[in-house]
């Protein structure tokens, strides 16, 4: 799902509000987590799972059409870490099958 078919999808879920409150509701969201990402915090929505970054160090990458080496330098990356709930449903189809 991309971020308009979930603007599509909460529309017509609550069809009370319109489609640019909708649009403004989810961009605030991401822009929300985004931010507390960025000041090296963490997002946790109980139920879903949690937002945090991870720190990569700086490594000699490949380039892949050359196979010259490349300096990689250190970042931080996003990482999602899903929570109990969202495990549970997402293997539920796998419990059911045994």
């Amino acid at each position: 799902m991309i971020r308009s078919e979930l603007v599509q999808k909460l529309c017509s879920d609550f069809p009370d509000l319109t489609q640019r409150e909708v649009e403004k509701v989810v961009g605030a969201l991401f822009d929300s987590i985004t931010g507390q990402l960025a000041e090296g915090g963490r997002v946790e929505l109980r139920g879903f799972g949690a937002f945090s970054t991870r720190s990569r160090d700086a490594r000699v990458g490949r380039n892949p059409r050359t196979g010259e080496p490349v300096e990689v330098s250190a970042k931080r990356v996003p990482y999602f870490k899903p929570g109990k709930e969202m495990r549970e449903r997402l293997n539920l189809g796998e419990v059911n099958a045994e």
